[in-house]
Protein backbone atom coordinates (compact mmCIF):
# COMPACT_ATOMS: atom_id res chain seq x y z
CA UNK A 1 0.00 0.00 0.00
CA UNK A 2 1.31 3.33 -0.90
CA UNK A 3 2.13 6.10 1.45
CA UNK A 4 -0.69 7.55 1.68
CA UNK A 5 -3.39 5.03 0.37
CA UNK A 6 -4.80 3.47 4.04
CA UNK A 7 -6.38 6.96 3.81
CA UNK A 8 -8.63 6.48 0.80
CA UNK A 9 -8.60 2.54 0.45
CA UNK A 10 -11.94 0.58 0.66
CA UNK A 11 -12.22 -2.90 0.77
CA UNK A 12 -13.93 -5.49 2.89
CA UNK A 13 -11.80 -8.09 5.20
CA UNK A 14 -8.91 -5.59 3.97
CA UNK A 15 -6.88 -6.58 7.41
CA UNK A 16 -7.23 -10.23 7.11
CA UNK A 17 -6.35 -9.82 3.46
CA UNK A 18 -3.42 -7.88 4.20
CA UNK A 19 -2.21 -10.30 7.36
CA UNK A 20 -3.09 -13.44 6.64
CA UNK A 21 -3.37 -14.03 2.43
CA UNK A 22 -0.98 -11.41 1.29
CA UNK A 23 1.65 -12.31 4.03
CA UNK A 24 2.40 -15.75 4.85
CA UNK A 25 0.23 -17.58 7.84
CA UNK A 26 1.43 -20.19 9.77
CA UNK A 27 1.32 -22.84 13.00
CA UNK A 28 3.64 -19.67 14.67
CA UNK A 29 1.62 -16.95 14.01
CA UNK A 30 -1.70 -18.87 14.56
CA UNK A 31 -0.67 -20.18 18.43
CA UNK A 32 0.45 -16.50 18.73
CA UNK A 33 -2.99 -15.40 17.74
CA UNK A 34 -4.43 -18.41 19.67
CA UNK A 35 -2.79 -17.36 23.00
CA UNK A 36 -3.87 -13.61 22.60
CA UNK A 37 -7.67 -14.36 21.48
CA UNK A 38 -8.03 -16.55 25.03
CA UNK A 39 -6.54 -14.46 26.73
CA UNK A 40 -9.01 -11.11 25.69
CA UNK A 41 -11.63 -13.18 25.43
CA UNK A 42 -11.18 -13.97 29.24
CA UNK A 43 -10.28 -10.06 29.96
CA UNK A 44 -13.97 -9.23 27.80
CA UNK A 45 -16.70 -11.85 29.73
CA UNK A 46 -16.90 -9.32 32.57
CA UNK A 47 -16.71 -6.11 31.04
CA UNK A 48 -18.91 -6.85 28.10
CA UNK A 49 -21.51 -7.81 30.94
CA UNK A 50 -20.81 -4.56 33.12
CA UNK A 51 -21.17 -2.44 30.18
CA UNK A 52 -24.71 -3.79 29.19
CA UNK A 53 -25.99 -3.61 32.40
CA UNK A 54 -24.46 0.25 32.07
CA UNK A 55 -26.31 0.78 28.75
CA UNK A 56 -29.45 -0.34 30.56
CA UNK A 57 -29.81 -3.77 29.28
CA UNK A 58 -29.21 -7.11 30.36
CA UNK A 59 -25.50 -8.45 30.63
CA UNK A 60 -26.45 -11.57 28.11
CA UNK A 61 -27.09 -8.77 25.67
CA UNK A 62 -22.83 -7.26 26.11
CA UNK A 63 -21.74 -11.17 25.85
CA UNK A 64 -23.89 -11.25 22.37
CA UNK A 65 -22.03 -7.95 21.43
CA UNK A 66 -18.83 -9.51 21.60
CA UNK A 67 -19.80 -12.70 20.59
CA UNK A 68 -21.51 -11.17 16.88
CA UNK A 69 -19.95 -8.27 16.49
CA UNK A 70 -16.05 -8.86 17.95
CA UNK A 71 -16.54 -11.51 15.10
CA UNK A 72 -17.91 -9.79 12.62
CA UNK A 73 -15.75 -6.82 12.69
CA UNK A 74 -12.75 -8.16 12.69
CA UNK A 75 -13.77 -10.45 9.99
CA UNK A 76 -14.47 -7.83 7.56
CA UNK A 77 -12.88 -4.17 9.34
CA UNK A 78 -9.41 -2.53 8.18
CA UNK A 79 -7.45 -2.54 11.19
CA UNK A 80 -5.46 -5.93 11.97
CA UNK A 81 -5.09 -6.08 15.93
CA UNK A 82 -8.64 -4.02 16.56
CA UNK A 83 -11.02 -5.78 19.55
CA UNK A 84 -14.53 -4.49 19.10
CA UNK A 85 -17.38 -5.11 21.31
CA UNK A 86 -19.31 -3.01 23.72
CA UNK A 87 -17.75 -0.18 25.51
CA UNK A 88 -17.71 2.55 28.36
CA UNK A 89 -17.77 5.26 25.57
CA UNK A 90 -21.37 4.46 24.43
CA UNK A 91 -22.94 4.09 27.90
CA UNK A 92 -23.98 7.98 27.85
CA UNK A 93 -25.89 7.47 24.44
CA UNK A 94 -27.53 4.27 25.22
CA UNK A 95 -28.58 4.07 28.58
CA UNK A 96 -31.29 6.90 27.93
CA UNK A 97 -32.21 4.76 24.13
CA UNK A 98 -32.65 1.96 26.46
CA UNK A 99 -35.06 3.61 29.13
CA UNK A 100 -36.93 5.24 26.57
CA UNK A 101 -37.55 3.01 23.90
CA UNK A 102 -36.32 -0.21 25.77
CA UNK A 103 -34.02 -2.99 24.17
CA UNK A 104 -35.85 -3.30 20.85
CA UNK A 105 -35.37 0.35 20.55
CA UNK A 106 -31.74 -0.02 21.35
CA UNK A 107 -31.13 -2.76 18.61
CA UNK A 108 -33.10 -0.91 16.22
CA UNK A 109 -30.84 2.82 16.78
CA UNK A 110 -27.78 0.66 16.07
CA UNK A 111 -29.07 -1.33 13.44
CA UNK A 112 -29.46 2.26 11.75
CA UNK A 113 -25.53 3.26 13.27
CA UNK A 114 -24.69 0.60 10.85
CA UNK A 115 -25.90 1.82 8.17
CA UNK A 116 -24.70 4.85 8.90
CA UNK A 117 -21.45 3.70 9.28
CA UNK A 118 -21.56 1.81 5.76
CA UNK A 119 -22.20 5.14 3.97
CA UNK A 120 -19.66 7.18 6.01
CA UNK A 121 -17.33 4.32 4.74
CA UNK A 122 -18.39 4.52 1.05
CA UNK A 123 -18.14 8.25 0.80
CA UNK A 124 -14.09 7.98 2.01
CA UNK A 125 -15.32 10.11 5.62
CA UNK A 126 -12.36 7.82 7.28
CA UNK A 127 -9.85 10.22 7.45
CA UNK A 128 -12.26 13.12 8.72
CA UNK A 129 -10.70 11.74 12.50
CA UNK A 130 -8.15 14.19 11.81
CA UNK A 131 -10.05 17.29 11.46
CA UNK A 132 -11.30 16.28 15.27
CA UNK A 133 -9.09 18.29 17.60
CA UNK A 134 -7.51 16.84 20.93
CA UNK A 135 -9.01 19.15 23.15
CA UNK A 136 -12.64 17.76 21.69
CA UNK A 137 -11.89 14.26 21.92
CA UNK A 138 -10.62 15.01 25.80
CA UNK A 139 -13.42 16.68 26.53
CA UNK A 140 -15.85 14.50 25.77
CA UNK A 141 -14.28 11.28 26.50
CA UNK A 142 -13.92 13.11 29.82
CA UNK A 143 -17.35 14.06 29.91
CA UNK A 144 -18.91 10.84 29.49
CA UNK A 145 -16.31 9.21 32.10
CA UNK A 146 -18.08 11.61 34.72
CA UNK A 147 -21.70 10.29 33.11
CA UNK A 148 -20.15 6.57 33.28
CA UNK A 149 -18.58 6.91 37.47
CA UNK A 150 -22.44 8.98 38.07
CA UNK A 151 -24.43 6.14 36.77
CA UNK A 152 -22.41 3.95 39.13
CA UNK A 153 -22.85 5.36 42.39
CA UNK A 154 -26.23 3.55 43.01
CA UNK A 155 -24.88 0.02 42.92
CA UNK A 156 -21.43 1.03 44.64
CA UNK A 157 -23.15 2.12 47.69
CA UNK A 158 -26.00 -0.53 47.46
CA UNK A 159 -28.60 2.46 47.25
CA UNK A 160 -32.41 1.65 46.76
CA UNK A 161 -33.14 3.62 44.02
CA UNK A 162 -35.22 2.32 41.06
CA UNK A 163 -35.59 5.32 38.30
CA UNK A 164 -33.00 7.60 37.79
CA UNK A 165 -33.57 11.15 35.79
CA UNK A 166 -32.64 11.28 32.43
CA UNK A 167 -30.34 14.46 32.94
CA UNK A 168 -27.67 14.94 35.24
CA UNK A 169 -28.79 17.08 37.53
CA UNK A 170 -31.47 14.76 38.02
CA UNK A 171 -29.62 12.31 39.01
CA UNK A 172 -27.18 13.78 41.21
CA UNK A 173 -30.32 15.11 42.90
CA UNK A 174 -31.79 11.83 43.00
CA UNK A 175 -28.53 9.84 44.43
CA UNK A 176 -27.75 12.70 47.08
CA UNK A 177 -31.58 11.79 48.53
CA UNK A 178 -30.52 8.05 48.78
CA UNK A 179 -27.22 8.29 49.89
CA UNK A 180 -28.16 8.06 53.50
CA UNK A 181 -29.61 5.19 53.44
CA UNK A 182 -26.30 3.10 51.75
CA UNK A 183 -26.05 -0.69 52.27
CA UNK A 184 -22.44 -1.31 54.07
CA UNK A 185 -21.86 -4.86 52.89
CA UNK A 186 -22.20 -3.48 49.12
CA UNK A 187 -19.94 -0.90 49.66
CA UNK A 188 -17.35 -3.24 51.51
CA UNK A 189 -17.59 -5.43 48.33
CA UNK A 190 -16.93 -2.37 45.77
CA UNK A 191 -14.27 -1.38 48.06
CA UNK A 192 -12.59 -4.51 47.94
CA UNK A 193 -12.97 -5.28 44.20
CA UNK A 194 -12.00 -1.29 44.16
CA UNK A 195 -8.13 -2.19 45.93
CA UNK A 196 -7.68 -5.53 44.27
CA UNK A 197 -7.84 -3.82 41.16
CA UNK A 198 -5.75 -1.22 42.44
CA UNK A 199 -3.21 -3.05 43.94
CA UNK A 200 -2.96 -6.33 42.12
CA UNK A 201 -0.49 -4.54 38.99
CA UNK A 202 2.10 -4.02 41.71
CA UNK A 203 2.35 -8.23 41.46
CA UNK A 204 3.32 -8.01 38.29
CA UNK A 205 1.72 -11.38 37.26
CA UNK A 206 0.32 -10.80 33.22
CA UNK A 207 -3.28 -11.41 34.79
CA UNK A 208 -5.78 -8.41 34.27
CA UNK A 209 -6.56 -7.12 37.49
CA UNK A 210 -9.87 -7.14 37.39
CA UNK A 211 -10.38 -10.70 37.43
CA UNK A 212 -9.28 -11.45 40.52
CA UNK A 213 -11.39 -8.55 41.96
CA UNK A 214 -14.14 -9.88 40.80
CA UNK A 215 -13.48 -13.50 41.64
CA UNK A 216 -12.78 -12.22 45.42
CA UNK A 217 -15.58 -10.27 45.50
CA UNK A 218 -17.69 -12.81 44.74
CA UNK A 219 -16.58 -15.03 46.78
CA UNK A 220 -17.03 -11.75 49.79
CA UNK A 221 -20.28 -11.34 48.78
CA UNK A 222 -21.54 -15.44 48.75
CA UNK A 223 -19.87 -15.40 52.09
CA UNK A 224 -21.89 -12.04 53.37
CA UNK A 225 -24.94 -13.24 51.68
CA UNK A 226 -24.67 -16.79 53.70
CA UNK A 227 -25.83 -14.29 56.66
CA UNK A 228 -28.41 -12.59 54.55
CA UNK A 229 -27.10 -9.32 54.13
CA UNK A 230 -28.51 -8.78 50.60
CA UNK A 231 -25.93 -7.75 48.40
CA UNK A 232 -27.11 -7.79 44.63
CA UNK A 233 -25.77 -9.85 42.40
CA UNK A 234 -26.56 -10.61 38.38
CA UNK A 235 -28.39 -13.51 39.27
CA UNK A 236 -30.42 -11.56 42.21
CA UNK A 237 -31.29 -8.70 39.71
CA UNK A 238 -32.14 -10.49 36.00
CA UNK A 239 -33.75 -12.99 34.66
CA UNK A 240 -34.29 -14.84 31.27
CA UNK A 241 -37.13 -16.46 29.67
CA UNK A 242 -36.20 -18.83 26.86
CA UNK A 243 -38.34 -19.65 23.61
CA UNK A 244 -39.51 -23.17 25.21
CA UNK A 245 -41.06 -20.99 28.11
CA UNK A 246 -38.15 -22.37 30.52
CA UNK A 247 -36.45 -19.43 32.65
CA UNK A 248 -34.10 -19.10 34.71
CA UNK A 249 -31.56 -16.22 36.74
CA UNK A 250 -28.69 -14.73 35.90
CA UNK A 251 -27.90 -15.08 32.11
CA UNK A 252 -28.79 -17.87 29.68
CA UNK A 253 -26.49 -20.45 28.91
CA UNK A 254 -27.34 -20.51 25.19
CA UNK A 255 -26.37 -19.10 21.76
CA UNK A 256 -27.87 -16.14 20.80
CA UNK A 257 -30.70 -16.19 18.67
CA UNK A 258 -31.86 -15.11 15.23
CA UNK A 259 -35.02 -12.10 16.56
CA UNK A 260 -35.54 -9.05 14.17
CA UNK A 261 -34.52 -6.31 16.35
CA UNK A 262 -37.96 -4.96 16.62
CA UNK A 263 -39.62 -8.09 17.45
CA UNK A 264 -37.51 -7.43 20.98
CA UNK A 265 -39.45 -6.04 23.97
CA UNK A 266 -39.92 -2.02 23.68
CA UNK A 267 -40.71 -0.02 26.79
CA UNK A 268 -43.54 -1.54 28.43
CA UNK A 269 -41.97 -5.36 27.50
CA UNK A 270 -44.53 -5.48 24.23
CA UNK A 271 -42.53 -5.37 20.60
CA UNK A 272 -41.71 -2.72 19.01
CA UNK A 273 -44.30 -1.46 16.43
CA UNK A 274 -41.56 -0.03 13.02
CA UNK A 275 -42.67 3.07 11.53
CA UNK A 276 -40.96 5.93 9.62
CA UNK A 277 -41.76 8.30 12.84
CA UNK A 278 -39.99 5.37 15.23
CA UNK A 279 -37.51 5.65 12.91
CA UNK A 280 -37.33 9.39 12.49
CA UNK A 281 -37.48 9.43 16.66
CA UNK A 282 -34.18 7.09 16.57
CA UNK A 283 -32.46 8.88 13.97
CA UNK A 284 -30.77 11.37 15.93
CA UNK A 285 -29.44 9.02 18.48
CA UNK A 286 -28.41 6.42 15.55
CA UNK A 287 -26.70 9.30 13.71
CA UNK A 288 -24.70 10.10 17.39
CA UNK A 289 -23.61 6.22 17.76
CA UNK A 290 -22.32 6.15 14.35
CA UNK A 291 -20.46 9.12 14.99
CA UNK A 292 -19.11 8.24 18.21
CA UNK A 293 -18.46 4.75 16.34
CA UNK A 294 -15.76 6.02 14.13
CA UNK A 295 -14.38 8.50 16.33
CA UNK A 296 -13.61 5.57 18.93
CA UNK A 297 -12.59 2.71 16.17
CA UNK A 298 -10.33 5.58 14.39
CA UNK A 299 -8.94 6.51 17.73
CA UNK A 300 -7.97 3.13 18.56
CA UNK A 301 -6.62 1.96 15.10
CA UNK A 302 -4.33 5.06 14.93
CA UNK A 303 -3.51 3.97 18.67
CA UNK A 304 -2.76 0.62 17.49
CA UNK A 305 -0.89 1.75 14.44
CA UNK A 306 1.62 3.33 16.89
CA UNK A 307 2.16 0.70 18.96
CA UNK A 308 2.73 -1.41 16.00
CA UNK A 309 4.51 0.18 13.14
CA UNK A 310 1.53 -1.16 10.92
CA UNK A 311 -0.90 0.83 8.93
CA UNK A 312 -4.81 0.64 9.06
CA UNK A 313 -6.95 1.57 6.66
CA UNK A 314 -9.65 4.25 7.61
CA UNK A 315 -12.68 3.23 5.27
CA UNK A 316 -12.07 -0.72 5.56
CA UNK A 317 -12.53 0.01 9.27
CA UNK A 318 -15.91 2.41 9.25
CA UNK A 319 -17.34 -0.42 6.56
CA UNK A 320 -16.40 -3.14 9.18
CA UNK A 321 -17.64 -1.75 12.13
CA UNK A 322 -20.93 -0.73 10.00
CA UNK A 323 -20.93 -4.55 9.04
CA UNK A 324 -20.65 -5.36 12.36
CA UNK A 325 -23.54 -3.19 13.96
CA UNK A 326 -25.87 -4.35 11.52
CA UNK A 327 -25.94 -7.93 11.73
CA UNK A 328 -25.16 -8.14 15.50
CA UNK A 329 -28.80 -6.24 16.59
CA UNK A 330 -30.54 -9.28 14.89
CA UNK A 331 -28.61 -11.62 17.69
CA UNK A 332 -29.47 -9.13 20.30
CA UNK A 333 -26.11 -7.43 20.16
CA UNK A 334 -25.82 -4.06 21.23
CA UNK A 335 -23.48 -1.59 19.68
CA UNK A 336 -20.02 -2.12 19.18
CA UNK A 337 -16.88 -0.49 18.30
CA UNK A 338 -13.14 -1.15 18.37
CA UNK A 339 -12.04 -0.82 22.50
CA UNK A 340 -8.53 0.73 22.98
CA UNK A 341 -7.59 -0.94 26.05
CA UNK A 342 -8.60 -4.28 25.33
CA UNK A 343 -7.39 -4.06 21.57
CA UNK A 344 -3.91 -2.95 23.14
CA UNK A 345 -4.00 -6.06 25.82
CA UNK A 346 -4.31 -7.80 22.75
CA UNK A 347 -1.46 -6.47 21.07
CA UNK A 348 0.83 -7.23 23.82
CA UNK A 349 -0.59 -10.95 24.14
CA UNK A 350 1.28 -10.92 20.83
CA UNK A 351 -1.40 -11.13 18.54
CA UNK A 352 -0.31 -10.61 14.95
CA UNK A 353 -4.01 -10.97 12.83
CA UNK A 354 -7.67 -10.42 12.91
CA UNK A 355 -7.79 -14.26 13.96
CA UNK A 356 -6.81 -13.11 17.14
CA UNK A 357 -10.13 -11.18 17.82
CA UNK A 358 -12.14 -14.16 15.90
CA UNK A 359 -10.78 -16.21 18.81
CA UNK A 360 -11.51 -13.89 21.31
CA UNK A 361 -14.81 -13.94 20.18
CA UNK A 362 -15.52 -17.46 20.21
CA UNK A 363 -14.06 -17.66 24.04
CA UNK A 364 -16.81 -15.55 25.08
CA UNK A 365 -19.15 -17.89 23.18
CA UNK A 366 -17.53 -20.38 25.52
CA UNK A 367 -17.57 -18.58 28.29
CA UNK A 368 -21.35 -17.87 27.72
CA UNK A 369 -22.26 -21.56 27.22
CA UNK A 370 -19.97 -22.98 29.82
CA UNK A 371 -20.03 -20.75 32.22
CA UNK A 372 -23.14 -18.96 32.83
CA UNK A 373 -24.27 -20.47 36.57
CA UNK A 374 -21.28 -19.02 37.66
CA UNK A 375 -21.26 -15.76 35.95
CA UNK A 376 -25.07 -15.01 37.48
CA UNK A 377 -23.34 -14.76 41.44
CA UNK A 378 -21.17 -11.69 40.69
CA UNK A 379 -21.81 -8.92 42.42
CA UNK A 380 -23.37 -5.70 41.12
CA UNK A 381 -21.32 -3.52 43.40
CA UNK A 382 -18.02 -5.16 42.24
CA UNK A 383 -19.34 -4.39 38.30
CA UNK A 384 -19.94 -1.13 39.59
CA UNK A 385 -16.46 -0.68 40.69
CA UNK A 386 -15.11 -2.45 38.05
CA UNK A 387 -16.39 0.44 35.55
CA UNK A 388 -15.14 2.98 37.94
CA UNK A 389 -12.34 2.27 36.99
CA UNK A 390 -12.91 1.95 33.73
CA UNK A 391 -14.34 5.63 33.49
CA UNK A 392 -11.26 6.66 34.80
CA UNK A 393 -8.98 4.89 32.54
CA UNK A 394 -11.03 6.29 29.76
CA UNK A 395 -10.54 9.82 31.27
CA UNK A 396 -7.20 10.23 30.39
CA UNK A 397 -7.13 12.71 33.53
CA UNK A 398 -3.45 13.13 33.46
CA UNK A 399 -3.83 14.26 29.53
CA UNK A 400 -6.28 16.51 31.02
CA UNK A 401 -4.27 18.44 33.57
CA UNK A 402 -1.19 18.52 30.69
CA UNK A 403 -3.64 20.37 28.37
CA UNK A 404 -4.92 22.94 30.99
CA UNK A 405 -0.37 23.14 31.65
CA UNK A 406 0.61 23.57 28.39
CA UNK A 407 -2.13 24.39 25.71
CA UNK A 408 -3.06 27.75 24.89
CA UNK A 409 -6.43 29.27 26.25
CA UNK A 410 -8.34 28.33 23.40
CA UNK A 411 -7.48 24.43 23.61
CA UNK A 412 -8.74 24.84 27.13
CA UNK A 413 -11.80 26.63 26.45
CA UNK A 414 -12.83 23.94 23.58
CA UNK A 415 -12.30 21.20 26.36
CA UNK A 416 -14.36 23.15 28.50
CA UNK A 417 -16.81 23.16 26.32
CA UNK A 418 -17.18 19.64 25.31
CA UNK A 419 -16.84 18.62 28.79
CA UNK A 420 -19.24 20.48 30.16
CA UNK A 421 -22.29 19.89 27.29
CA UNK A 422 -21.41 16.40 27.41
CA UNK A 423 -22.38 16.02 30.90
CA UNK A 424 -25.24 18.61 30.78
CA UNK A 425 -26.63 17.32 27.73
CA UNK A 426 -25.62 14.87 25.02
CA UNK A 427 -22.33 13.97 23.18
CA UNK A 428 -23.78 15.26 20.17
CA UNK A 429 -24.27 19.07 21.35
CA UNK A 430 -20.98 18.52 22.96
CA UNK A 431 -18.33 17.38 19.56
CA UNK A 432 -20.79 19.79 17.46
CA UNK A 433 -19.99 22.61 19.72
CA UNK A 434 -16.21 22.04 20.47
CA UNK A 435 -15.23 21.09 16.63
CA UNK A 436 -17.30 24.71 16.00
CA UNK A 437 -15.67 26.92 18.61
CA UNK A 438 -12.67 24.86 17.88
CA UNK A 439 -12.93 25.74 14.38
CA UNK A 440 -13.80 29.66 15.24
CA UNK A 441 -11.10 29.89 17.30
CA UNK A 442 -8.10 28.39 14.82
CA UNK A 443 -9.37 31.17 11.92
CA UNK A 444 -8.96 33.83 14.59
CA UNK A 445 -6.01 32.69 14.83
CA UNK A 446 -4.86 32.50 11.63
CA UNK A 447 -6.78 35.24 10.67
CA UNK A 448 -4.08 37.29 13.39
CA UNK A 449 -0.98 35.78 11.35
CA UNK A 450 -2.14 37.98 8.18
CA UNK A 451 0.44 41.02 8.73
CA UNK A 452 0.95 44.58 6.88
CA UNK A 453 4.58 45.54 6.62
CA UNK A 454 5.73 48.46 4.97
CA UNK A 455 8.61 47.47 2.80
CA UNK A 456 9.10 50.59 0.88
CA UNK A 457 12.70 51.32 2.37
CA UNK A 458 13.81 48.16 2.85
CA UNK A 459 17.03 47.36 0.61
CA UNK A 460 16.03 43.61 1.21
CA UNK A 461 13.40 44.55 -1.31
CA UNK A 462 14.01 47.13 -2.94
CA UNK A 463 17.48 48.12 -4.96
CA UNK A 464 16.54 51.85 -5.18
CA UNK A 465 14.40 54.50 -3.65
CA UNK A 466 11.09 54.58 -4.56
CA UNK A 467 9.26 57.84 -6.39
CA UNK A 468 7.79 60.40 -4.21
CA UNK A 469 4.23 59.93 -2.43
CA UNK A 470 5.05 56.12 -3.75
CA UNK A 471 5.00 53.11 -0.97
CA UNK A 472 5.49 49.02 -1.38
CA UNK A 473 3.19 47.05 1.01
CA UNK A 474 4.20 43.72 2.21
CA UNK A 475 1.22 40.88 2.92
CA UNK A 476 1.89 37.94 4.54
CA UNK A 477 -0.59 35.06 5.25
CA UNK A 478 -4.12 34.27 3.99
CA UNK A 479 -6.57 36.76 2.92
CA UNK A 480 -10.12 35.02 3.97
CA UNK A 481 -13.39 36.11 5.07
CA UNK A 482 -11.71 36.41 8.47
CA UNK A 483 -8.86 38.53 7.91
CA UNK A 484 -9.32 40.71 4.62
CA UNK A 485 -11.72 43.17 5.91
CA UNK A 486 -9.51 43.96 8.55
CA UNK A 487 -6.10 44.14 6.73
CA UNK A 488 -7.21 46.02 3.52
CA UNK A 489 -8.78 48.49 6.06
CA UNK A 490 -5.28 48.83 7.60
CA UNK A 491 -3.96 49.43 3.90
CA UNK A 492 -6.75 51.81 3.24
CA UNK A 493 -5.28 53.99 6.34
CA UNK A 494 -1.85 53.35 5.04
CA UNK A 495 -2.20 54.37 1.15
CA UNK A 496 -3.64 57.61 2.13
CA UNK A 497 -1.94 60.52 0.61
CA UNK A 498 -0.16 58.66 -1.50
CA UNK A 499 -0.21 58.65 -5.26
CA UNK A 500 0.04 54.86 -5.26
CA UNK A 501 1.24 51.76 -3.54
CA UNK A 502 2.53 48.29 -4.59
CA UNK A 503 1.12 45.43 -2.56
CA UNK A 504 3.77 42.73 -2.58
CA UNK A 505 1.86 39.28 -2.36
CA UNK A 506 4.06 36.91 -2.66
CA UNK A 507 3.02 35.71 0.79
CA UNK A 508 -0.44 35.61 0.41
CA UNK A 509 -1.51 31.32 -0.35
CA UNK A 510 -4.86 31.85 0.02
CA UNK A 511 -7.88 34.17 -2.01
CA UNK A 512 -11.05 33.82 -1.08
CA UNK A 513 -14.40 35.58 -1.66
CA UNK A 514 -14.31 37.54 1.32
CA UNK A 515 -10.99 38.36 0.35
CA UNK A 516 -11.47 39.14 -2.92
CA UNK A 517 -14.18 41.36 -1.91
CA UNK A 518 -12.55 43.11 0.32
CA UNK A 519 -9.53 43.80 -2.29
CA UNK A 520 -12.60 44.97 -4.44
CA UNK A 521 -13.24 47.55 -2.28
CA UNK A 522 -10.03 48.67 -1.53
CA UNK A 523 -9.49 49.12 -5.41
CA UNK A 524 -12.67 51.09 -5.47
CA UNK A 525 -11.75 53.31 -2.82
CA UNK A 526 -8.27 54.37 -4.46
CA UNK A 527 -9.88 54.47 -7.54
CA UNK A 528 -12.08 57.65 -5.88
CA UNK A 529 -9.14 58.94 -3.78
CA UNK A 530 -6.63 58.99 -6.80
CA UNK A 531 -4.28 56.03 -6.01
CA UNK A 532 -2.95 53.46 -8.20
CA UNK A 533 -2.44 50.11 -7.20
CA UNK A 534 -0.13 47.82 -8.63
CA UNK A 535 -0.17 43.68 -7.56
CA UNK A 536 3.11 41.75 -7.84
CA UNK A 537 3.94 38.15 -7.15
CA UNK A 538 0.91 37.04 -6.64
CA UNK A 539 0.53 32.42 -6.32
CA UNK A 540 -0.90 30.30 -8.24
CA UNK A 541 -4.59 30.03 -6.06
CA UNK A 542 -5.54 34.10 -5.98
CA UNK A 543 -4.23 34.02 -9.60
CA UNK A 544 -6.71 31.41 -9.85
CA UNK A 545 -9.33 33.57 -7.99
CA UNK A 546 -9.17 36.68 -9.88
CA UNK A 547 -9.37 35.18 -13.12
CA UNK A 548 -12.31 33.21 -12.19
CA UNK A 549 -13.94 36.31 -10.95
CA UNK A 550 -13.19 38.44 -14.15
CA UNK A 551 -11.27 40.91 -12.57
CA UNK A 552 -8.89 43.02 -15.33
CA UNK A 553 -6.33 45.75 -14.86
CA UNK A 554 -7.41 49.25 -15.64
CA UNK A 555 -5.08 51.48 -16.81
CA UNK A 556 -4.02 54.01 -14.00
CA UNK A 557 -6.06 52.27 -11.24
CA UNK A 558 -5.30 48.79 -10.98
CA UNK A 559 -2.14 46.36 -12.86
CA UNK A 560 -0.78 43.34 -12.15
CA UNK A 561 2.91 42.30 -12.61
CA UNK A 562 4.44 38.70 -11.93
CA UNK A 563 7.27 39.89 -10.11
CA UNK A 564 8.11 42.71 -7.34
CA UNK A 565 11.22 43.93 -9.15
CA UNK A 566 9.25 43.49 -12.68
CA UNK A 567 6.69 46.15 -10.58
CA UNK A 568 9.42 48.32 -9.79
CA UNK A 569 11.35 48.49 -13.21
CA UNK A 570 7.29 49.19 -14.61
CA UNK A 571 7.15 52.39 -11.82
CA UNK A 572 10.33 53.86 -12.57
CA UNK A 573 9.58 53.56 -16.40
CA UNK A 574 6.59 55.93 -15.50
CA UNK A 575 7.76 57.92 -13.41
CA UNK A 576 11.26 58.75 -15.43
CA UNK A 577 9.78 58.00 -19.01
CA UNK A 578 13.15 59.97 -20.61
CA UNK A 579 15.66 57.74 -18.77
CA UNK A 580 13.65 54.70 -19.50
Amino acid sequence: MSHRAHLFSLRIGHALRESCLQEPYGGRRFARDLLAGVTVGIIAIPLAMALAIASGVAPQYGLYTAIIAGFVIALTGGSRLSISGPTAAFVVILYPIAQQYGLGGLLLATLMSGILLIMMAVARLGRLIEYIPDSVTLGFTGGIAVVIATLQIKDFFGLSVTILPEHFIGKLSVLAGHLPGWHWPSLLVALLTLAVMLLWPRLKTGVPAHLPAVVLASLATWLLNQQGLGIETISSRFSYQLADGSSGPGIPPVLPELVMPWLQPGPAGEPLVPSWQLARDLLPAAFAIAMLGAIESLLCAVVLDGMTGKRHSANSELLGQGIGNLIAPFFGGITATAAIARSAANVKAGAETPVAAMVHAVVVLAGLVLLAPWLAWLPMPAMAALLLVVAWNMSEAHKAVHLFRTAPVGDILVFLTCFSLTILFDMVIAITAGVLVAAVLFMKDIAEMTRITDISAQRRWLDAPLPPDWAVFKINGPLFFAAADRVFGELAGLSRGHRGVVLYMDGVSILDAGGLAALNRFVALCRKEGIAVMVADLQFQPLKTLARAGVQPEPGVLSFHPTLREALEQLNAMENPTTA
